[in-house]
This record gives C-alpha cells, structure tokens and sequence, in this order.
C-alpha cells in the first residue's frame, strides 16, 4: 500500500507529514488557499452573526427578553433592547479559543462565568449550542484545510469512522439524558459538576501519564463509543464535560493529538447542531428562548475560530500530548472551583 493511500485511509497522517517536512516557523507562514479558506469561514460567521443580532430583537413569540439580572441591571427587562456584550465577548474569545485548540472548555467553562455575570440558562445554554454547532462546523473544514487531518468518504477514512462512532453514541446519549435520565432522577447541578471534575482528573491524569511515558499508544477506534455515550451523557445532563471526554478519550485511544481536535471539532458540532434541533422542538411546548447573547458570542468567534485550529498547526504534536490533558485539569479545578459552595452547602459543612 503507497502512503498516499495510507494517508487517504486514516486521515492522520497528513498532520504527523508537516510536522516532519516543516518547522513551527514554515507552518506558520499560510498558502494562498488557506487564507481563502479563512477569509471564507470568517464570511460564514459574520452571516450567523446578522441572523444572531436579527434573533436578539425577538422577531417570534418564542423569544422574549428574559427578566435575568444582567437585562434588569441594563434597563431591558419588558423590552427588545439589546446590545453587544463586551465583557462576554471578551470571556468568549479566551474559551473559544482554547476550546478550538485543545478539543474542550468553551460550554464547561463559560456556563458558569455567565450565569455569576447574572444570565439566565435560557439566555446561556441554546446559545451556547448554537455556537458550538456553528464553530465545530466551520473547525471541521478549517483543521482540514491547515493540514491538521484529512477527510474522506471513498474511501472512508478513520477521521469519518471515528466521527461517525463519536457522533451516533454522543446523540443517542443526550436523547436519552435531556428526555428520560434528567427528567427522572432530577440531580442537582453541582453534583453533576463534581461528577464531571472527578471524572476529567482520572482521565487527565492518565492521558498525561500515558503521553508523557508512551506517546505512541495503540490505536483503539471502538473505544471512543464508550467515551462518546458518556460525554453525551455529561452534555445531557450538565450541559458541559462533552470535548474534554471526547478528546482525552481520544488521546487515551491512540489518536493523535492534532486530529483528535479536529474529530472532537465535527462531533461537538453534530451533537450540538442536534441539541439545537431539539431546543426548537421544545419552543411549541413553550419554551421561551433569549437570544440576547448570541451577537456577542459570534463576534468572538470570528476572532477565535478561525485563528485556533492555525496554532493547532504551528505546535508541534507532542506539545498537544501535554497541553490537552493538562488544560482538561484545569477545567477540572476550576469547575470544581465554582460549584464547591453549593456542594459544601449540600454536605452542610
């Protein structure tokens, strides 16, 4: 078999054959098509940006401007008022980021900021998805495009096979989560919190052992349907702890790093697309959603998304080995961080 159709066949290869060929400083300078690709996928986001900023006036019934904190601070309670955020563009640019780069952290991370910045869920959690639908979306072409991974459906690579085992278990995970599961046992939020944290300091510490001791791990794809459901499950339920799952689990499946966040990239895209679909479907039971949020949230995405999968290129794997699980700590600590008052409460300490 010729490397060109190895290559073809697992879609990793191209990343591992530029970090060979090229140094961090030749990775940094774009070809033409590349910066088409960005200049392209910045349009995309400036369009969502007009329909955010069209939806953040309530055009519907279903959308209301929700009396939270923030809204009562600035005077727009009863009205359609809305600005551009700055302070929430600014939070989002940072986590968006990092999200893109690493494979996790915008939903587990910024969820919390907002609601202590005085959001409401419903300002925070359907624009959240929209966000991350539109920038897994427009990841997924672009990590292509910088040569982070390959896609290919004839022959199908393993970066499809291993989207397509992510995605179907991650869908029929928060189906399961949101209508049965959530429903149900009703746990409260900071116990799914500490759940999440518990669960991202195992997986960090061994993904970061295992990086560190054996960095070419064997490749096991079907894995990833266990840590699918699971971060499914987590998104589901919690409404965070999907990419750091993914991604460790990915790292702790033998995929490398750099394609990993682009997989991570097209299935927190497809699952959140779908919790998008699913949000809709809940407006004809009367759900109001507030899209107030949304215009600011994509402003940091134009400046973030594009420019993320590019470093995912400049850094060479072995950087990504460390940072990934390190960062996954940190998410980890700083969770746990913002939940413990409430835990602490709950255990009456």
């Amino acid at each position: 078999m010729s490397q060109g159709e190895q290559v073809r066949k697992t879609g990793f290869e191209i990343a591992q054959k530029l970090d060979r060929e090229k140094t961090a400083w030749e990775r940094l300078m774009p070809e033409k098509s590349q910066i088409v690709a960005a200049m392209w996928s910045m349009g995309a986001l400036f369009v969502v940006f007009l329909i955010g900023c069209w939806l953040a006036g309530n055009p519907f019934e279903a959308t209301q401007r929700i009396p939270s904190t923030f809204v009562k601070n600035m005077g727009w309670a009863g009205t359609n008022e809305w600005g551009i955020i700055w302070s929430v563009v600014g939070i989002a640019m940072i986590f968006e980021f990092m999200d893109a780069t690493a494979g996790m952290g915008f939903g587990t991370a910024i969820t919390p900021l907002l609601l202590v910045l005085g959001f409401d869920p419903k300002q925070i959690v359907p624009v959240v998805m929209i966000q991350q639908g539109v920038a897994g979306l427009i990841g997924t072409f672009l990590h292509a495009e910088y040569q982070n991974v390959e896609w290919s459906f004839k022959p199908m690579s393993e970066t499809i096979k291993l989207w397509l085992y992510i995605a179907v278990p991650g869908i029929l995970a928060v189906t399961i989560s949101v209508t049965s599961v959530y429903a149900i046992f009703k746990f409260a939020k900071h116990w799914i919190t500490l759940y999440v944290c518990i669960l991202l300091v195992g997986m960090g510490c061994i993904s970061l052992y295992q990086g560190m001791s054996r960095p070419d791990r064997p490749y096991r794809p079907k894995m990833m349907m266990f840590w699918a459901f699971l971060a499914g499950f987590n998104k589901g339920v919690g409404g965070g702890g999907y990419g750091p799952v993914v991604t460790i689990g990915g790292l702790m499946s033998g995929v490398p790093a750099k394609s990993m966040m682009a997989v991570t990239a097209i299935s927190e895209g497809t699952v959140s697309t779908y919790s998008i679909i699913i949000w809709l479907m809940m407006l004809s039971g009367g759900v109001v959603i507030d899209y107030l949020l949304l215009p600011s949230m994509m402003i940091a995405t134009i400046l973030s998304a594009v420019v993320a999968p590019w470093a995912t290129r400049v850094f060479p794997e072995k950087i990504w080995q460390v940072v990934v699980p390190a960062y996954s700590l940190i998410l980890a600590a700083y969770a746990t961080y913002k939940a413990w008052p409430d835990i602490k409460k709950a255990l009456a300490l």
